[in-house]
C-alpha cells in the first residue's frame, strides 16, 4: 500500500430523524434535539416499545415518480445523502473517469420493509407487487448509487452488523491508498423494519423511553434509521482541484472478540485491542486523541464494556477525552450507524464543536468518563475516534483528523 496516497473527506451527506441534510442534522445535534418518538412506518402496538427515530420526510424529489416506486426506503435515503455529499465535494462526475470512482457501502436491512409488506399481502390473499422484493438484498443500495451516478470503479458492500459502514469506510480508505481508485463514495443507509424492531424487542435490549447512554438508569437502546454518505478522495488530487477538505481519514482498526452473538465481552478487552489497532494504523498515539464518538448504545452491557475498552485502549488519556453518544438523539441506526456517526465526527473535527450525550442524569460508577452530558461543548479537535462495536464481536474503530500535517 502506498503510504503517500493519503485519504481525505471532501463531501458529506445525511438523512436522519433530526435533519435531512447535513446542516440541519448538525444544528440539531448541537442543540441536543431528540428524534426518538412515536413512529408510523408500521404498527408497534404489539411490541414492548412504541418509539423509534424515524425519518419523517425523505428528500427524494430529484427522483422521478417511477424511480421512487421501484426503489426502497433505504435506497431513496442513501441516494439523497449521496447526492448531497457529491455536491459538496464539487466533483463534476461528467468530467471524471468513472472507472476511477468506487462505491463501498455498509449493507443492512435494505428493502426488508417492502419485503415484509409484500409478505403481509400474501398472507391476506392479496397480490403484491413483485418489484417490492427486488431491493431485498443488502447490496441493493450500493448498486443504486453506482447506477444513479454512473460510476464504474470498484464496488462492494460490507455486512458486519452494526459495524458495517465503519468497515466500509476502512475498505474505501485501503482502496484509495492502494491506488485502485481515486474517489470512493462510502458510508451506508439502513431503515426501520419489523424484523429488526421485533428482534431487539425480543432480546429485551430496547428502552420504552428514549435511550440514555452511559446513564445509571439506562434500560436499552432505541432503534433508528439514517443514511450517512462520505466522499473519500486521494489527498493530492483533492488539493489540486481545490476541493473542500473536511478531514483526513487516518486509519482504522478491526477485531473480533469471539465471545457471544449479541453480548459484548464485559472486560472490554476486544474493544481495547480495536482502539489500539486503530491508533497504530493511523500513526497516532493515545495522547493525540481529542474526542471519541462512542458506540454508546445505552444497553447496560455495552456502555460499561465500551468504557472499559476506552480505558484499555487510551490508558490515562481516557479520563481527559470528551466522549459522546449521538444515539441518544438519533437512535441506533443499525448498519448505517458507523456512517452517520462518522459524518458527525468529521463535523466535530471541522468545527471544533462536540455534540452532547442527552438524557444523561445519573452517573454510573461503571461508566465514569466524560460523556459530554446534555449540552454541546466547544474545543479544538485534531484527532477523533468513532467506535462501532457490533453484534458477534464485530468491532471497528475509525480515526479522523484535521488535514494532514496540522495536528
Amino acid at each position: 500500500m502506498d503510504k503517500s496516497r493519503r485519504v481525505v473527506v471532501t463531501g458529506l451527506g445525511a438523512v436522519t430523524s433530526i435533519g435531512t441534510n447535513v446542516a440541519d442534522f448538525w444544528s440539531a445535534l448541537l442543540e441536543g434535539t431528540c428524534g426518538i418518538r412515536p413512529f408510523s412506518l408500521f404498527d408497534p402496538s404489539g411490541y414492548r416499545t412504541q418509539t423509534a427515530a424515524q425519518v419523517l420526510e425523505i428528500p427524494d424529489g430529484f427522483l422521478s415518480h417511477a424511480e421512487r416506486k421501484r426503489t426502497s426506503r433505504a435506497d431513496r435515503m442513501g441516494l439523497a445523502a449521496a447526492r448531497e455529499a457529491i455536491a459538496q465535494s464539487g466533483l463534476d462526475l461528467a468530467r471524471e473517469d468513472p472507472t476511477r470512482i468506487g462505491v463501498i457501502l455498509g449493507g443492512g436491512t435494505s428493502g426488508l420493509l417492502d419485503s415484509e409488506a409484500y409478505y403481509e399481502q400474501h398472507l391476506h390473499g392479496k397480490k403484491g407487487r413483485p418489484s417490492h422484493v427486488l431491493n431485498h438484498l443488502p447490496d441493493a443500495i450500493t448498486d443504486r448509487v453506482a447506477q444513479r451516478f454512473k460510476v464504474e470503479g470498484l464496488k462492494s458492500t460490507i455486512t458486519t452488523a452494526c459495524s458495517s459502514s465503519a468497515n466500509a469506510m476502512g475498505f474505501a480508505h485501503d482502496v484509495i491508498a492502494a491506488g485502485l481508485a481515486d474517489v470512493v463514495i462510502t458510508g451506508g443507509s439502513d431503515v426501520l423494519a419489523r424484523l429488526t424492531y421485533g428482534g431487539f424487542n425480543s432480546l429485551r435490549s430496547v428502552d420504552p423511553e428514549p435511550c440514555r447512554p452511559f446513564d445509571r438508569e439506562r434500560r436499552g437502546l432505541s432503534i433508528g434509521e439514517a443514511a450517512g454518505i462520505l466522499v473519500f478522495e486521494e489527498w493530492e488530487r483533492a488539493r489540486r482541484r481545490g476541493a473542500p477538505i473536511l478531514a483526513e481519514f487516518l486509519g482504522y482498526g478491526v477485531t473480533s472478540d469471539a465471545y457471544h452473538m449479541t453480548a459484548p465481552d464485559p472486560t472490554g478487552a476486544a474493544g481495547g485491542r480495536t482502539v489500539r489497532s486503530a491508533l497504530a494504523a493511523a500513526g497516532v498515539n493515545a495522547d493525540d486523541v481529542d474526542y471519541v464518538n462512542a458506540h454508546g448504545t445505552a444497553t447496560p452491557q455495552n456502555d460499561s464494556a465500551e468504557t472499559a475498552a476506552l480505558k484499555m485502549g487510551l490508558g490515562d488519556r481516557a479520563r481527559n477525552v470528551p466522549i459522546s453518544s449521538i444515539k441518544s438523539m438519533i437512535g441506533h441506526c443499525l448498519c448505517a450507524s458507523g456512517a452517520i456517526e462518522a459524518v458527525a465526527t468529521v463535523l466535530t473535527v471541522r468545527d471544533g464543536k462536540i455534540p452532547p450525550t442527552i438524557h444523561y442524569d445519573n452517573p454510573d460508577p461503571a461508566c465514569d468518563l466524560d460523556y459530554v452530558p446534555n449540552a454541546a461543548r466547544e474545543g479544538r479537535v485534531d484527532v477523533a475516534l468513532s467506535d462501532s462495536f457490533a453484534f458477534g464481536g464485530n468491532s471497528s474503530v475509525v480515526v479522523f483528523a484535521r488535514e494532514a500535517g496540522v495536528y
